[in-house]
């Protein structure tokens, strides 16, 4: 306790000694009697530790008797160094007799003792081998993705559907959030898409030009650079590009909504967090990523020009004739049909990561990474898919 005032250093020491922990023990017919006094707490039982630690080194006796009336004040601190010396007694076979404690100590005594005996349970408990915890670990895997699955088809209906975006003062569309997202995700992405894109059709077209010299095929090099980028490469990694932009953007922005309980308040207020927060970022990563994909594609073109003309001397005319012959509507378009469902993938995954984040900067950097990471390994699994589904109807 703080007292204003003034003192002197004698009463100062006389007023500490009055509060220091104490026990006074005695020893009769068979029972060690321990009365303890003072305050007990986390402050104070250092002072006390190394005479507890006597007292239970003792030996020739049944019973141990605990006068617990005259203690001031007491926390978990003191209440554990009591109970350790009633666990080791009891080890003994000591009956213990326990009396005066107050309903603050008895319940700390209580909270004390049960937790410093579950851990000697849970330490005893034998993990299983690997090939269990493997098995396990697939299972909750599983589960999760079964969640995540749900999670998606819930956000995906409900933007679909309009959730929230029923006409009427404060409910319609709000077409300047949708064109902010758009400028935001897709004009603000554009020379990042085209640098990448150049460099990945230069590279393309140089590797290209190296293998296709030995048998003499340098022309060939325009068939695969056109057919590569614009049915695979161009929306691919205009999708993982935007993966790790945007879409990681977004689960961090809704997040942090979450984090701050401006999402509650939304529902609050009588507003649907999925058409406020979801539907204008949605709308917008479906109409910005055929955009850039068209940005991409004519990118990495460029880049393949600049590559074969510097690597096999192919000049951009004679590039540009040969392409006109090695593509068709059919080409430009197997990659761009894509790009819309690549765009509801991306949107969707880091929508359910967003709201999934609790209460702490850490779950929302693992709720981050695990957007990126899922929505390029859907991403590309989905390219998988439309390969096959071309090559089964051969478009």
């Amino acid at each position: 306790m703080l007292t204003i005032g003034k003192r002197d250093a004698s009463g100062n020491a006389a007023k500490e000694a009055d509060h220091q922990p104490r026990v006074a023990v005695g020893e009769e017919g068979g029972v060690l009697g321990c009365a303890f006094s003072g305050i007990w707490t986390t402050t104070t039982v250092a002072l006390i530790d190394a005479e507890m630690r006597k007292i239970e080194q003792r030996k020739g006796f049944q019973t141990l008797a605990l006068d617990l009336s005259h203690i001031e004040k007491i926390d978990t601190a003191g209440a554990w160094l009591i109970d350790r010396l009633v666990s080791v007694f009891e080890k003994k076979g000591v009956e213990i007799k326990m009396q005066g404690q107050s309903d603050v100590a008895s319940i700390l005594l209580g909270a004390v003792g049960e937790a410093v005996r579950r851990e000697p349970e849970s330490r005893g408990v034998r993990r299983p081998n690997i090939i269990l915890r493997g098995l396990e670990a697939v299972g909750r895997r599983i589960y999760e993705m079964r969640d995540d699955f749900l999670a998606s088809m819930n956000i995906l209906g409900a933007t679909i559907g309009g959730a929230q975006m029923k006409l009427g003062r404060g409910h319609a569309i709000n077409p300047a959030a949708i064109f902010n997202q758009i400028d935001r995700m897709g004009v603000g992405a554009i020379p990042v898409v085209v640098l990448m894109s150049a460099i990945v059709g230069a590279i393309v077209a140089q590797q290209g030009a190296y293998q296709l010299n030995y048998f003499g095929a340098n022309i060939f090099v325009v068939d695969l650079v056109g057919v590569l980028i614009l049915r695979e490469l161009g929306v691919l990694m205009t999708a993982i590009m935007i993966a790790g932009r945007s879409g990681s953007a977004i689960t961090a922005e809704i997040g942090s909504m979450k984090m701050r309980e401006e999402v509650d308040a939304l529902k609050v207020i009588g507003l649907n967090p999925i058409g406020v927060l979801v539907f204008p970022r949605l709308v917008a990563l479906v109409i910005a990523l055929p955009c850039l994909t068209i940005v991409a594609n004519f990118a990495a073109l460029g880049g393949g020009i600049l590559a074969a003309w510097l690597y096999s001397g192919i000049a951009p005319t004679a590039f540009i004739d040969r392409l006109r012959g090695a593509i068709d509507i059919s080409t430009i378009f197997a990659g761009l049909i894509k790009a819309p469902f690549m765009a509801m993938i991306i949107g969707t995954i880091a929508s359910v990561e967003g709201m999934k984040v609790g209460g702490s900067a850490e779950s929302l950097g693992l709720h981050v990474t695990a957007s990126v990471v899922k929505s390029i390994f859907v991403v590309i699994i989905l390219d998988g898919l439309f390969a096959i589904f071309y090559a089964s109807i051969e478009f």
